[in-house]
């Protein structure tokens, strides 16, 4: 039987979710890894009533952890600058790492690499995007003979969970207001609306597909407090519905990298995921599409991911790896304002003769052309809503466009969403 001793840093929600699947599950674990996975110490700076570690040994000084018989250091102790040296001593005094920490492999994980690798010791990950469902392993080994043009999805699951209420009818504060109340957003839940979990999660996973730094160059990223419950009802319409998507694709000799939202075609995969659910969509040119979903939070989604990787390190000890990507494409990241986008337009304007024609010759000198433009019943005041689609052109002409169009005497209201290309 082959051993692994951890010890686990952090004695949170996440952690003590390890602590329970590996004792309640700690048969199916031998029986499919032939391993015995035991927790040696827990550093945690104070206890926590939820779980009782019985009889292991628990250390008050986190940083303590590495310095016993250990193999594996499991940081769950989430945030940056402590996680970063934590890992950073772990790694010196020889022993592997196992995170769920997105934040510090963003921030610091070409750093942390070099480190493991200097130190002969490996730096797993998997539960940091998406939790349990498996994608790191699945670009690294399972994908490696592919080349992967386009890294797509729904990476936030507090985003996708509103997002889905909304497309039913709700209003954004009444389904975020619900949100935090079943656990499934903080409370204060800036950065999963913002969009910056998704943007950690898509830089990590452009990093082992194409070679891109972490931290990366900056890049767009936008939240969805700007959509309204009426978007989705004029997207429905054409076709379209709602989503947040984090995007990696390769162009050429580019990259972009992107995280914002975007309307995309009903009939797509990733259309249909509801909910709390990540979504994933990957094109190879090997095996085609392929769409994973899953379980992106909580205790047991993210407990599956960590388990993963410690059975995957129990299993290939004595194997050299790299932790981090080695892939090296030599990519630059492609500016944002130089993509090409078709954008849904929502404008609302004063129901008077020549309203149309104002906003048509305007978008006209601007060389952009119209695939539909739709006036809509009046919304009360003399106020129409007018729904349009452009045909594609760059983003830096975007913002001029739309100030532009507010400047018209007849608008009154602007809100614009771009269109994901199939």
């Amino acid at each position: 039987m082959k051993e692994l001793k951890i010890g686990i840093c952090g004695w949170g929600n996440v952690a003590t979710g390890l602590f329970k699947s590996l004792n309640e599950n700690a048969k199916i674990i031998k029986a499919n890894s032939g391993a015995n996975i035991s927790v040696e110490v827990i550093g945690a700076r104070r206890d926590n009533p939820k779980c009782n570690p019985d009889k292991i040994k628990v250390v008050r000084d986190i940083f303590e952890v590495s310095k016993h018989d250990i193999d594996v250091v499991v940081e769950l102790i989430g945030g940056v600058d402590v996680a970063r040296e934590l890992i950073l001593d772990a790694i010196k005094n020889k022993k592997h790492i196992v995170t769920a920490n997105k934040a510090v492999i963003y921030h610091h994980g070409d750093e942390i690499f070099e480190a493991a690798k200097n130190n002969g010791v490996r730096v797993l990950f998997e539960a940091a995007v998406c939790a349990g469902t498996p994608i790191i392993k699945l670009l690294k080994e399972e994908l490696a003979a592919n080349n992967i043009s386009k890294i797509s999805g729904m990476l936030n699951g507090t985003s996708n969970f509103i997002l889905s209420n909304m497309e039913e009818g709700s209003e954004f504060k009444s389904t975020l207001a619900l949100a935090q109340k079943e656990g499934y957003a903080e409370p204060d839940p800036a950065f999963d609306i913002e969009g910056m979990d998704a943007a950690h999660k898509i830089g990590i996973l452009s990093s082992i597909a194409y070679g891109t730094s972490l931290p990366p160059e900056d890049f767009y990223i936008e939240g969805i407090t700007k959509i309204e419950k009426s978007d989705f009802n004029h997207a429905r319409e054409m076709g379209y519905t709602i989503k947040h998507l984090a995007v990696a694709k390769v162009d050429g000799n580019n990259v972009e990298l992107r995280a914002h939202p975007a309307l995309i075609d009903l009939n797509s995969h990733l259309a249909n995921l509801k909910g709390v659910r990540n979504g994933i969509e990957i094109d190879t040119d090997l095996v085609g599409k392929i769409h994973i979903a899953g379980s992106g939070a909580g205790q047991e989604s993210t407990a599956s991911g960590l388990i993963s990787d410690l059975i995957h390190l129990v299993n290939t000890l004595g194997l050299s790896f790299d932790s981090g990507s080695e892939v090296s494409l030599n990519l630059s990241l492609m500016p944002f304002s130089e993509l090409d986008f078709q954008y849904y337009f929502y404008i609302e304007a004063q129901d008077i003769p020549g309203v149309m024609a104002s906003i048509t010759s305007l978008l006209a000198s601007k060389g952009i052309g119209i695939e539909s433009i739709i006036q809509k019943t009046e919304l009360g005041q003399n106020l129409v809503p007018i729904i349009l689609i452009t045909d594609s052109f760059k983003d830096k002409n975007h913002a001029p466009l739309q100030t532009e169009l507010l400047a018209l005497d007849s608008v009154k209201k602007i809100r614009s969403i771009r269109i994901e290309a199939e």
